[in-house]
């Protein structure tokens, strides 16, 4: 079953501009049948049925391109929309109209990544809460770099997320691991990216300062995307481990792991 928007362009293909039937199947990729149907249904009106006007039917175009815009917008909105330009009807007949003319929803589906060996890290900081140093609280927050073919790992605490802390925690993470991943994935973090119009990207210039001494490549998660960054996000939010790791932080000097 084809939608009235499907249906009424069918018709002004064919009565309107004299399009062949199997054109329009093959513009429109639907089944020529199809088509012949909703032509055959154009020409005849069954004897003594007549096709009564609606109230709505001057609105019904701007509700099916408000849907494909918004195509999660209540109903009941709509109809206040509809109304504030001269509408007259019930919400009633306006939720019956959008049950037919809502786009379904799309599952979004989410692909598995999986890299090469020494293709890609990952990169973020984790908080851990507060820690007393002396006389005063600080917050403990944790550098970390997670290769993500092997799950291999390197954390660093701190007592700050610096520019200067976050490069460090690099360096020191490229040492630890004994070499650098091509590619690095960040979360969008401040620390590497300036500014984010679209797919133009700026990033910080002591980032790219590092990236061109080390010959990696810095890339951002796609925006509200953190599940692109897993492993790096798991590995800086382990509630379960926040209270060892405290400890451990507190035993050793400088706060690394």
């Amino acid at each position: 079953m084809i939608g009235p928007e499907l249906h009424a362009r069918i018709r002004r293909l064919f009565f309107a501009e004299h399009w062949r039937v199997t054109t329009i199947a093959t513009q429109l990729g639907v089944h020529h049948d199809t088509v012949r149907r909703v032509i055959e249904r154009a020409r005849c009106i069954r004897p003594g049925r007549q096709v009564r006007p609606s109230t709505l039917d001057p609105y019904k175009a701007f509700i099916t391109a408000t849907l494909e815009q918004y195509p999660r917008l209540r109903a009941t909105r709509l109809w206040a929309m509809v109304r504030e330009r001269g509408y007259p009807g019930s919400a009633i007949q306006v939720q019956r109209y959008v049950r037919t003319v809502r786009p379904a929803a799309r599952a979004e589906a989410y692909l598995r990544l999986d890299t090469l060996p020494g293709e890609q890290g990952q990169v973020d900081w984790g908080h851990f809460g507060p820690i007393r140093v002396g006389s005063t609280t600080r917050r403990l927050s944790c550098f970390a770099l997670v290769l993500s073919w092997s799950r291999a790992g390197y954390a660093r605490f701190a007592l700050d997320q610096t520019l200067e802390s976050f490069l460090r925690g690099h360096v020191e993470a490229f040492a630890a691991l004994q070499g650098v991943p091509r590619t690095l994935l960040y979360d969008n973090l401040k620390s590497v990216v300036l500014e984010r119009v679209g797919e133009h990207i700026r990033f910080h210039p002591r980032v790219l300062e590092l990236a061109g001494h080390y010959h990696f490549a810095p890339q951002p998660c796609a925006v509200a995307r953190g599940n692109e960054k897993g492993y790096a996000s798991y590995c800086t939010s382990l509630v379960g481990c926040g209270a060892d790791l405290r400890r451990r932080a507190h035993a050793e000097s400088p706060f690394h792991l």
